[in-house]
């Protein structure tokens, strides 16, 4: 079984691994896209799937667009049974879909038909779920809306971020496309349809997002800081002294207050009231800085008890 690979991220980079291992089939080509813009010197760099594809001695093409006839005939070129796509960021077109003999499949980290859309484990974390899991499903012209061939459960820690659930996400999306290759080989793949009145949506992220507003319950506010690590991360403005913060770990407390208001500042953090309870602080990072403790943050910066964040 010839197949050629389609990602980007390090969420990708697993299961790129195990088929170069060549234990599903044989891996006849790597699509990644082009390389990006990166870091403050703005020098283009390649996505870890393009720079995993080179280190591993696989051929690779990174085109613009994939919807382009080029790119297609490109593809069309490596005469894949099958297409293996992971986090690629752009939607395959018709043509590209129907090439392969045995269907495009995808992996997607969540449990389907919930989360479809291109920031599934962001919002999972961010609306307090408490299982994810992975998905690997045919894929249509539809966003992530094809059959199911197998899918697995995965619990969400009290403590999990994006940044802490992507990789096991990703190393059980590699074990599951393993299952899905085997099934889609034997030619009689399990196809479960999803069913549409459970489908929700997972947008892509943008730097609004992760704005903190206070009026939000603390509880919720907590679980945008864990979903949205780490970028867009979750951040706030101190008006007093002119200073955006990221806040990167915080507990819920009791508390009242009007939200914004800071109702305390000491060894344990700082503790800001919001639209339902209190949230205690226990990492922030000053612009320009590095993280530290909430006690640290309460020690060198001094915000005092009465003032506002909002």
């Amino acid at each position: 079984m010839r197949i050629v690979f389609m990602g980007s991220g390090e969420i990708a980079c697993p299961a790129l691994r195990m088929l170069a291992a060549g234990a599903c089939g044989e891996l006849v080509g790597v699509v990644t896209p082009p390389d990006r813009p990166s870091g403050r010197g703005r020098q283009p760099e390649p996505c870890p799937a393009r720079r995993l594809a080179a280190e591993a001695g696989l051929r690779a093409i990174s085109p613009e667009r994939v919807r382009e006839p080029s790119a297609v005939a490109a593809i069309a070129e490596m005469r894949p049974d099958v297409l293996v796509v992971a986090a690629y960021g752009q939607f395959l077109p018709p043509a590209l879909l129907k090439l392969p003999p045995l269907g495009a499949i995808n992996i997607h980290p969540s449990l389907l038909p919930r989360y479809r859309g291109a920031a599934p484990i962001q919002w999972a974390i961010a609306n307090g779920e408490r299982e994810t899991g992975v998905s690997i499903v045919f894929m249509t012209e539809r966003m992530d809306a094809g059959d199911i061939i197998v899918c697995e459960r995965m619990a969400i820690g009290e403590d999990d971020t994006a940044a802490t659930l992507t990789p096991r996400l990703a190393e059980l999306g590699a074990r599951l496309l393993a299952r899905a290759l085997d099934a889609v080989r034997s030619g009689h793949p399990p196809r479960t349809p999803q069913q549409e009145a459970l489908a929700t949506f997972a947008p892509k992220l943008t730097k609004q997002d992760g704005r903190i507003e206070w009026s939000r319950p603390a509880i919720e506010i907590r679980n945008r800081i864990r979903g949205f690590q780490p970028w867009p991360g979750a951040y706030f403005h101190w008006p007093r002294r002119g200073l955006n913060l990221r806040a990167l770990a915080a507990v819920v407390e009791p508390g009242k207050g009007p939200p914004g208001l800071v109702l305390a500042a000491d060894a344990q953090g700082v503790r800001v009231a919001t639209g339902a309870g209190a949230l205690r602080l226990t990492q922030v990072q000053p612009e320009g800085r590095r993280a530290m403790s909430g006690a640290a943050f309460c020690a060198g910066y001094r915000p005092a008890a009465g003032e506002s964040f909002a």
